[in-house]
């Protein structure tokens, strides 16, 4: 990260109690920064995390924005308050960026993108059931509806603040407004560059759970993704103490 120049790129990144992830999490966002040839700064808000998530993205190198607001647009919101570059880029604590995603999503913004999102490729360890589930939901979500991932959107700050930033009556699917939100003010892409994210909750629930939350994210109504309650593997899901080997990061993105 530089002082000496305007800052390009913003990336923002949500966390609670994400001790056990986020230091891996930060240096692909500087191994990726770097290799673009991009100033960037990284933006970590921190939402009434009570282990070591604030330490760990300090002694990184971040910015940290402590708030207790329990809504995960509102938490991405006050990070995006902060930033100061011409582009903002929300991950996932638990989400790692490949060099080659970011320069994908900085030409589509230089082609005259407003925005966008990409693919999401979960680290290796799970089913070919479950693979095949996540694929099909991927796919209806983001090629047939054009909505962006929640742990994957690039979006030009200016627009970004134009629409008011996430929708914060919203506790899930928030993305999805984002999303429909940014393509009333220009082009919105889905990329096929993608990110490597966590598949611990399918780890630690059950699939027909996991099917359960999705379905819910896709079919509920607006009024009740405003609510958290059934919402809790979203906020509350148990943490795992071991994040996968960074060696996940080659091996899944070469599709």
């Amino acid at each position: 990260m530089t002082n000496s120049a305007p800052i390009e790129v913003s990336f923002v990144i949500p966390a609670r109690n994400e001790e056990a992830v986020l230091a891996q999490s930060l240096a692909s966002v500087q191994t990726a920064a770097s290799a673009a040839g991009v100033t960037f700064e990284i933006i970590v808000s921190n939402d009434d995390s009570t282990d070591r998530t604030r330490e760990i993205a300090l002694a990184a190198g971040a910015q940290v924005v402590d708030v207790k607001l329990h809504n995960i647009g509102a938490v991405r919101n006050a990070g995006a308050a902060l930033a100061t570059g011409r582009i903002l880029f929300f991950l996932d604590a638990d989400t790692l960026l490949p060099a080659k995603t970011l320069q994908a999503a900085l030409r589509a913004i230089d082609a005259g993108a407003v925005g966008g999102g990409g693919a999401v490729v979960f680290e290796e360890g799970l089913s070919s059931f479950q693979l095949s589930l996540a694929a099909l939901f991927t796919w209806y979500w983001q090629n047939w509806n054009g909505w962006a991932a929640g742990c994957n959107i690039f979006v030009k700050r200016a627009d970004f603040e134009a629409i008011g930033g996430f929708d914060t009556q919203y506790f899930a699917a928030e993305e999805r407004y984002l999303s429909d939100a940014l393509k009333t003010r220009g082009r919105f892409v889905i990329l096929k560059e993608g990110v490597i994210t966590s598949a611990r909750k399918l780890r630690i629930y059950s699939t027909s759970h996991m099917i359960k939350v999705a379905l819910k994210a896709l079919i509920w109504n607006r009024g009740q993704l405003k609510r958290r309650e059934g919402l809790e593997i979203l906020y509350d899901a148990p943490r795992e103490a071991v994040q996968s080997p960074e060696s996940s990061v080659q091996s899944q993105t070469k599709s």
